[in-house]
């Protein structure tokens, strides 16, 4: 069955995606944002590569058999450089248009390394981690300003942190995105990192924050974040 023509929604249910129809719908978003980007040659990452991992309470070095999403953008990128990032190893999958980098999100030193590995700058960056708010905090505070002018940065899953990681007290990323929509800055828990993300501020030209299935009573899952 030839890909070469699909949706980005067909190709996340061919490759068996949760961005897709069967569950997330994330692609129908995707598809809008990202079609004039298909044909270029783009700098593209996408960090948290295969469900199941630490998140969800198993061991960071898990055999890993797929790369579903990854699959998904090569295929709708034909000419991108896509890049993948997780704390578990994908170092085995092997494409002329793939670079794998294993990063621990709890550290920012590590995300910098991670970060200073990738040659020329990024255009689209999707952060479907472990979804624990300091961890998403941690990689946009580290990544966005590596984003070139017109770039795209999404952060999934808002509305869902993980129990094995997530920290007590701390300002869910759902609401901190939130209180930029609605004040034009950002409110934390952490008066630094409050400080970091309002420092980033001169640098977004536009943000929103999509709640589950596109359906306005329920709550925010997505949060699209485009750069000057």
């Amino acid at each position: 069955m030839s890909t070469k023509n699909m949706n980005l929604t067909d190709l996340a249910d061919h490759y068996g995606s949760d961005k897709g129809s069967t569950k997330h719908r994330y692609t129908e978003l995707y598809h809008m944002l990202f079609h004039p980007y298909r044909p270029r040659k783009i700098n593209f990452l996408e960090m948290g590569l295969l469900i199941g991992g630490p998140e969800h309470g198993v061991d960071k070095d898990r055999k890993t058999e797929d790369l579903p999403s990854i699959r998904m953008w090569l295929d709708y990128f034909p000419k991108a450089r896509i890049h993948g990032l997780d704390v578990s190893d994908f170092s085995w999958f092997e494409h002329e248009r793939f670079s794998f980098h294993r990063c621990d999100m709890d550290d920012r030193a590590e995300i910098a390394a991670a970060m200073d590995g990738i040659e020329g700058g990024l255009d689209i960056v999707v952060d479907d981690a472990s979804h624990a708010s300091h961890h998403q905090q941690n990689a946009f505070l580290e990544i966005f300003p590596k984003l070139r002018p017109g770039g795209l940065y999404v952060i999934e899953d808002l509305r869902w942190q993980p129990e094995t990681y997530e920290q007590p007290g701390i300002t869910k990323t759902a609401a901190l995105f939130r209180s930029f929509v609605d004040d034009r800055k950002f409110s934390h828990s952490d008066p630094a990192i409050a400080e970091a993300f309002n420092a980033l501020v001169p640098d977004m030209s536009a943000c929103i924050v999509v709640p589950a299935l596109y359906q306005k009573k329920r709550k925010d899952q997505v949060a699209v974040i485009h750069k000057r």
